[in-house]
C-alpha cells in the first residue's frame, strides 16, 4: 500500500524538544520505531553477507599452470584440480578442516609455483607445481603438517562422476575401486586368511582416475586408506606419536594411458611360461611317500595326455624333503654317497618347491638358531628392555606359532637365500615358490615397527633378495616390486560366483597389471577355497576360459577328478590354445611393457578413454590392443553383453568369423558353455 509523507516542520527541532517529543510517544508508535531498526540491522546484514557472496566467488584459484590448476571451493572447503583450457574438474579432494572456507594467507608464494596456508593451531598446507615429469603432464605435490600431536590428517578424493583403479587388492576384488568398502586401516599388503578385510598381497601407493588425474603417496608417509563404495577413498594419518605429514602429488594428463608410477621394469625379466601348473595333492607324511605319489601323478597326467607341465609341491612337503636333505650325515651313516632325492620321480614333468620366511618354534631351523645364539639377529625381534635381551616377534603362519626371517640382517638374509638354493640344487626344482612374503608382523601384534621395516619395506626388501635367485621365482606379494624378474602369486578365491570367487578374477588381472605386476600365476582353476559349489562343472570350465589367456594355466583339482570326460577334452584344447596363441601375444606386449611401461592386459577404456560405458566394465580385458576377452562369469548364462572398444576400429570374432565396429555394444550375444568370445582387432 502506498503511504503519504508526513509533514516535516521547517525549522530544525530543538534537542530538548525532540527528546520530550519522543517521551510523549505513544507505546505503539515505540515499537513500531523500534522494529524498523530491528529491520534496518537485518537489512544491513544481508547486504553485507550478499556482498561478500558477489564480491568474493565461489572458487578461488590458489595455484595455476598451463595444463590445470588448484582451486578452493569455499561451500565444501575442498580442493578442486581442474584441467585446462575447459577447466573441467577432474578431482576433489576434501581436506582439514573442511568447514573452514578461509580467504587464503600466502605466506610463501614463489613465481607462482608455490601455495601456502596454515590453519591456526591445527594444520599447514603446501602445494607445489613440480616440473612437468613428461610432456603434457602436470603435477602438484601437495603436504599437509599437523602443528600438533594430536591432529590427525585426512583428505578424501570423491568418487563422483570419477572412477578410481589401483590402490590394494581386497578379498572381493573390484573394477573400478568404487565399488569397494573398507574401514580406514593401515595400507599395508596383508594376507586374507589372517584378516579377510584387510587390503591383499599387491598394492601400490598410486589411484588413477578416468579424468586422468593420478594420486601418488609418498613411500615413507605412514599411511591409511579408508574406502566408502562409491563416495570417496580417503588417505589419512595413524593416530598417537609425533606429527606426522601426510605427502602426495596430484598429477593430470589429458592422455589416459598413465602407467604405474615406479620403477622400470627390469630388461631381464622372464617371459610368461608356457606350462601348466598342478598341484600336488598325494600323501605328505615321508619322503618315500612323496616320492610314491608324485611318481603316481606323474603317470596319471601321461595316461591323460597331459604330460606337460610342472608338478607343484605345497611348503609341507618341501619341508619333509628339506629336512631329509638338511639331516646331519651322522644319520644317514653309510648311505652318505647315496643321492637322497631322485630327480627323475617327477619327469617328464618338473617340480616346483614352496617355501616361506616362517619357521615353527619346535622346527629344526629355530631350535638350531637358538642353541647356536643366532634366534636374535635371525628373526624379527621385539625391542629389548633396558639391560634385556631380544625377544623373537611371535606371529602365526598356517595355524603355528613361528618365528619371521629378519630381512634387515644381512647374514639371516644370505643364509635364507644360500638354502633355497642348495634345495633347489638338491631336488631338482625348476621353480621356487616363495609365500608368506605379504604383511607387517609388527603391525599384526600392535607393536611399532622398526623404521627399517615400515609399511611394506619387509615385501620390498625381501623381493629384491629373492629376484638374485633367477627368474624361475614366485613370490606371493608385491610392493614397489613390480620392476623385479618375479613371478606373482594371486591370492586363492573362492569355489563359487562371487567377487570373492570367480567374478573377481578378471578384476584383479586389471588391478595386478595395472600397477606393473603383468607375469601372475592366477589361482587354481576352479578356486582354492571352499565355496558354495565345489566341484562345478559350469564354474569349473569357465574358470578354465579365463586363465587360458593368462600367463599362466594353474590346476589344483585335475579335469579327470572334477568333471566328464569332455572337460578333459576341453582342458586339453584350452592348453594348446595358450601355448599356441596366447603365450606368442604375451611375448609381443612384454616387450612393449619393458620398453614403455604399459600393462599387458588392458581394460575396455584403454582403447575408449572417453567413453563412460568403458570405466565400469570388469568383465572384460584386452590382451595388448589386438584381443578382446569376453568371457561368462555369471552362473547359468550363455549369452552377454559385450563392449567393443575403439570407435573406428573393427572387431572379429574368432568363433564366428563375424565383424563388428568398435565403439558399440553387442547385446545378448550368445556364448555357449564350450565358448568364450573372442575377438581380434
Amino acid at each position: 500500500p502506498r503511504t503519504m509523507p508526513l509533514a516535516r516542520p521547517s525549522a530544525p527541532i530543538p534537542e530538548a524538544a525532540w527528546t520530550s517529543g519522543f517521551r510523549e510517544m505513544t507505546e505503539p508508535w515505540k515499537g513500531a520505531v523500534g522494529c524498523l531498526g530491528v529491520a534496518v540491522f537485518f537489512a544491513m546484514t544481508i547486504g553485507i553477507i550478499s556482498w561478500q557472496a558477489l564480491e568474493q566467488p565461489p572458487e578461488e584459484w590458489v595455484l595455476r599452470g598451463r595444463a590445470g590448476g588448484v582451486l578452493w571451493e569455499r561451500r565444501r572447503g575442498a580442493l578442486l584440480l581442474r584441467a585446462l583450457p575447459a577447466a573441467a574438474v577432474v578431482a576433489v579432494g576434501g581436506s582439514v578442516p573442511a568447514t573452514e572456507p578461509p580467504p587464503p594467507r600466502d605466506r610463501c608464494w614463489h613465481d607462482g609455483r608455490q601455495f601456502c596456508y596454515a590453519w591456526e593451531e591445527d594444520a599447514e598446507l603446501r602445494l607445489t607445481l613440480e616440473p612437468p615429469p613428461a610432456p603434457a603432464t602436470e603435477c602438484y605435490s601437495v603436504r599437509w603438517t599437523p602443528l600438533r600431536p594430536d591432529v590427525r590428517l585426512k583428505d578424501c578424493f570423491s568418487m563422483a562422476n570419477v572412477s578410481w583403479y589401483g590402490g590394494a587388492s581386497t578379498r572381493a576384488q573390484r573394477w573400478p575401486l568404487n565399488g569397494a568398502e573398507s574401514p580406514a586401516q593401515p595400507f599395508v599388503s596383508g594376507d586374507f586368511s589372517k584378516n579377510p578385510a584387510g587390503y591383499g598381497p599387491v598394492l601400490e601407493r598410486y589411484f588413477l582416475g578416468s579424468t586422468g588425474v593420478t594420486v601418488t603417496v609418498a613411500p615413507a608417509v605412514p599411511l591409511l586408506l579408508s574406502v566408502e563404495s562409491n563416495k570417496h577413498f580417503c588417505l589419512g594419518t595413524p593416530a598417537g606419536g609425533a606429527a606426522v605429514p601426510l605427502r602426495y602429488q596430484l598429477c593430470i594428463s589429458p592422455d589416459h594411458l598413465v602407467p604405474a608410477q615406479g620403477a622400470t621394469p627390469c630388461p631381464g625379466l622372464s617371459p610368461p611360461r608356457r606350462l601348466p601348473i598342478w598341484r600336488y595333492h598325494g600323501p605328505e607324511g615321508s619322503a618315500a611317500k612323496i616320492r610314491r605319489g608324485l611318481r603316481s601323478w606323474a603317470k596319471r597326467l601321461k595316461r591323460h595326455h597331459l604330460q606337460e607341465g610342472v608338478l607343484a609341491l605345497g611348503e609341507r612337503g618341501t619341508a619333509v624333503l628339506a629336512a631329509m636333505e638338511e639331516a646331519p650325515s651322522e644319520r644317514r651313516e653309510g648311505h652318505s654317497s647315496a643321492p637322497t632325492w631322485d630327480r627323475s620321480v617327477v619327469a617328464p614333468l618338473q617340480l616346483s618347491i614352496t617355501l616361506s620366511p616362517y619357521a615353527g618354534l619346535s622346527s629344526p631351523l629355530f631350535l638350531r638358531s637358538l642353541r647356536d645364539g643366532e634366534a636374535a639377529s635371525s628373526w624379527l625381534s621385539l625391542p629389548p628392555p633396558a639391560g634385556g635381551c631380544s625377544v623373537p616377534l611371535l606371529t602365526r603362519w598356517k595355524g603355528q606359532l613361528c618365528a619371521r626371517l629378519n630381512v634387515t640382517s644381512e647374514v639371516a638374509l644370505s643364509w635364507y637365500l644360500a638354502r633355497a638354493q642348495h634345495l633347489r640344487q638338491a631336488l631338482g626344482a625348476t621353480y621356487v615358490v616363495f609365500e608368506g612374503a605379504e604383511g607387517n608382523a609388527f603391525l599384526e601384534q600392535a607393536v611399532p615397527p622398526p623404521p627399517e621395516l615400515e609399511g611394506d619395506r619387509y615385501v620390498e626388501v625381501l623381493a629384491a633378495a629373492l629376484a638374485t635367485l633367477g627368474n624361475a621365482t614366485i613370490i606371493s606379494a608385491g610392493a614397489r616390486s613390480s620392476h623385479l624378474p618375479l613371478f606373482v602369486q594371486m591370492s586363492p578365491l573362492r569355489s563359487d560366483w562371487s567377487h570373492a570367487g570367480l567374478k573377481g578374477l578378471i578384476p584383479s588381472v586389471l588391478h595386478y597389471s595395472l600397477l606393473g605386476y603383468n607375469f601372475f600365476i592366477p589361482d587354481a582353476v576352479g578356486g582354492s577355497l571352499a565355496g558354495d559349489s565345489p566341484g562345478d562343472p559350469e564354474l569349473y570350465v569357465r574358470w578354465l576360459q579365463i586363465v587360458t589367456f593368462l600367463p599362466v594355466m594353474a590346476f589344483s583339482t585335475p579335469p579327470w577328478l572334477c568333471c566328464d570326460t569332455w572337460v578333459l577334452n576341453l582342458t586339453r584344447r584350452c592348453i594348446q590354445r595358450h601355448r599356441d596363441f596366447v603365450v606368442p601375444l604375451l611375448l609381443k606386449y612384454s616387450e612393449e611393457w619393458l620398453s614403455l611401461g604399459y600393462p599387458i592386459f588392458r581394460p575396455a577404456w584403454w582403447l575408449s578413454p572417453t567413453d563412460p560405458t568403458a570405466f565400469t566394465i570388469e568383465d572384460e580385458f584386452l590382451i595388448g590392443d589386438e584381443v578382446l576377452v569376453a568371457p561368462i562369469t555369471e552362473k547359468g548364462q550363455t549369452w552377454r553383453d559385450i563392449f567393443l572398444p575403439g570407435e573406428g576400429q573393427r572387431w572379429l570374432d574368432t568363433n564366428t568369423a563375424r565383424v563388428f565396429d568398435g565403439g558399440t555394444t553387442l547385446t545378448n550375444y550368445s556364448a555357449g558353455l564350450t565358448e568364450v568370445p573372442v575377438f581380434v582387432k
